[in-house]
């Protein structure tokens, strides 16, 4: 399992992007969530071609935290399928990464 990771999801409102956010943030699931506005996302629901703008969210965390804030996100989105995806963080600030660990450990 990777250390540290990012993890990436979308809402379709600021208000919901904050509302996930700020709650991530607060439970201690990461230690900061970046919200990137207006990504235009191009998809396949329900075997119709779908094009919507949305909100990006990349949340960063542990490895060891993923099932927690899958979890969290799927009780708190509005989406019936967020989207839910982690990268691993391969390289960072030896004191940013020490931030991450301060808080979400």
């Amino acid at each position: 399992m990777d250390k540290h990771i990012l993890i990436y999801t979308t809402a379709g409102s600021k208000k919901e992007a904050n509302k996930l956010s700020e709650g991530l943030v607060k439970n201690k699931l990461a230690y900061c969530v970046n919200t990137v506005p207006a990504v235009q996302s191009t998809y396949v629901w329900e075997d119709k071609l779908c094009i919507d703008e949305e909100f990006l969210i990349i949340i960063k965390t542990q490895g060891k935290k993923f099932t927690a804030v899958e979890a969290w996100i799927l009780k708190n989105h509005s989406y019936n399928v967020p989207e839910i995806i982690a990268t691993p963080i391969i390289q960072g600030s030896s004191d940013y990464l020490k931030c991450i660990d301060n808080w979400v450990d």
